[in-house]
């Protein structure tokens, strides 16, 4: 679907992604750029349908891929709620929300918008743009830098004159970015394969239609879609933190002791490996931030508190702890959330190929706006279709939400790991942060992402290779595509022609001089330098792209 310009509305102009360096888009809203109190309620509504679904339905799975064998000893479900509150608040909230958000490309985000805005402050382009004495000039300074600025310099100094750093910066980026589009294949599955009411067999094929007719809306854009989503997700969230304090009035309401974080100590204390192996269920649940958090959050404790009462029901918790008079309807929205669920993915994979697109990572395809006011409003009619048919494949070979959350559980974990990484090189080279700010930063996220990703990968042959497998060919692809295309650039500017120039000094006889002075100094000096030793020769230039700079003297 093509859009037209209404009269006297501002038109996007095209971004080449040969501009990659600068990334000044003529004709771009910059972020923050001080839109209307309306404007800002109407997207903050839009974003409820686009991003806030997925963030929403981790509690119909979150409990059952935690406790696949059932409750073992009753203070774990404890532990295991003290994990999921923590996790909510360290990661999602603190991390994403107080840190990472900020860390924008004007208005960008993802990996490719970090690996773009440390672009500005280090070139850090895979082929060389410029001289070695140009890296140099733009190190000098006039006053005495202070010990961040001499940080800084020096990271950037190190990132631009190592190869190996430069090639590891690129492909950790393309590898976030390839987990993304994995997670934006696997997420419509998992969504989609959620319902213990319904045989095994009328699940998948159902999901097999939702997700066709998914897909099929894409093409109506963001804005369209956001809109017509937000108001079921609303009511959604409505619901789960109604029936989240529900539970907690009607069955336990002790569970609140979970806020005490010694119960993570005695729950790994007591089950040493089998505690270790379960954050790979807890990390399902990290997806509550802004305004669900209060909602993901009840939502747990109101499961726990029924938990605590029918720990029998851990396979389908969700479901179970809902009132008699409230399942039909929780349930029909709890369906339609799950399906929207997947527009956050979907929506983020749009923006992000766009993004690569722009820094010339990925081959060139028809990217559509699909709105007149923002410029990130996108979509990708050949990626829709792979993604859909990957979403697919997925749901006809996995089946079931636990063989697809193990490969969707490494897909999100290792984005996180790679945007802590990111973010520590925008800290230290863009921010210029405090060293012991960074440092901490860096301990803390690092820490608790890698403890869940060496939990996550134990489950690499139950589903889990599948994200590394699309990883690969679509890092294979992007890394390929990014050297030809910058590499054919400069063929092209060479064979179009440059002009060197070379600096050399030229002698001819002062006016007056005897004839014998002229005849030596003007021809025969002049026949021998010339044809003796020519620069330009030397270097293989040819006569018609040399320009010689230089200022003659009269002796």
């Amino acid at each position: 679907m093509s859009v037209e310009p209404a009269e006297g509305a501002e038109t996007l102009a095209r971004h080449d992604s040969l501009y990659g360096d600068a990334e000044k888009v003529s004709g771009d809203r910059r972020h923050g750029s001080g839109a209307s109190w309306r404007q800002t309620v109407l997207l903050a509504f839009q974003s409820i349908g686009v991003v806030y679904g997925d963030l929403g339905t981790s509690p119909l799975y979150t409990y059952s891929g935690t406790f696949p064998d059932g409750i073992r000893h009753p203070d774990d479900l404890l532990g295991v709620l003290s994990l999921i509150l923590y996790t909510l608040i360290l990661l999602p909230l603190l991390k994403y929300v107080f840190i990472v958000l900020y860390a924008n490309d004007n208005g960008d985000g993802g990996t490719f918008a970090l690996y773009s805005l440390i672009s500005r402050y280090a070139k850090i382009r895979m082929i060389p743009n410029q001289q070695a004495e140009d890296a140099s000039v733009s190190n000098y300074s006039i006053q005495e830098p202070s010990s961040k600025t001499k940080r800084a310099q020096w990271v950037k100094q190190r990132l631009e004159s190592s190869k190996a750093a430069r090639i590891a910066l690129f492909t950790v980026t393309i590898l976030g970015t390839s987990m993304v589009m994995g997670d934006g294949s696997l997420t419509p599955a998992i969504s989609g394969t959620y319902s213990t009411y319904i045989q095994q067999l009328q699940v998948v094929w159902i999901s097999v239609a939702i997700l066709f007719l998914l897909f099929s809306v894409q093409r109506f854009g963001t804005d369209k879609v956001g809109y017509s989503f937000a108001p079921i997700i609303l009511v959604w969230f409505v619901l789960i933190a109604s029936i989240g304090a529900y539970n907690l009035a009607a069955h336990d309401a002790t569970v609140l002791r979970a806020l005490n974080p010694m119960y993570i100590v005695e729950y790994v204390r007591r089950n040493g490996k089998q505690a270790w192996l379960s954050l790979g269920g807890v990390v399902l649940c990290t997806t509550g931030t802004f305004i669900i958090f209060p909602s993901v959050a009840l939502c747990y404790m109101g499961q726990a508190s029924y938990l605590h009462k029918f720990p029998q029901d851990v396979g389908d918790t969700f479901y179970k702890s809902i009132p008699a008079a409230m399942f039909w309807p929780t349930f029909i929205v709890a369906i339609l959330a799950a399906i929207i669920a997947s527009q956050a993915m979907l929506s983020g994979a749009f923006a992000i190929l766009s993004k690569a697109l722009s820094l010339g990572c990925f081959p060139r395809v028809q990217v559509v706006h699909t709105s007149k006011k923002y410029a990130g409003q996108v979509y990708i009619p050949e990626v829709n279709f792979l993604i859909g048919a990957a979403s697919i494949i997925v749901t006809l070979a996995f089946q079931t939400t636990t063989n697809i959350g193990n490969a969707y559980g490494i897909c999100v974990v290792m984005v996180f790991s790679i945007t802590t990484h990111l973010m520590t090189v925008v800290m230290l080279l863009v921010w210029k942060k405090n060293i012991a700010f960074i440092a901490a930063f860096y301990v803390v996220f690092g820490a608790t992402e890698m403890l869940y990703l060496t939990s996550i990968l134990s489950k690499f042959a139950e589903g889990g290779y599948l994200p590394f497998c699309f990883s690969l060919v679509l890092m294979a692809l992007m890394a390929t595509w990014h050297y030809v295309h910058e590499k054919r650039f400069i063929d092209a500017e060479l064979e179009r022609g440059v002009v060197y120039l070379t600096g050399e000094a030229d002698v001819v006889a002062a006016p007056g001089s005897p004839v014998m002075k002229r005849v030596v100094v003007n021809y025969i000096y002049t026949f021998l330098r010339k044809n003796l030793s020519e620069s330009h020769k030397a270097l293989a230039i040819p006569k018609d792209q040399l320009l010689r700079v230089g200022i003659t003297y009269e002796i």
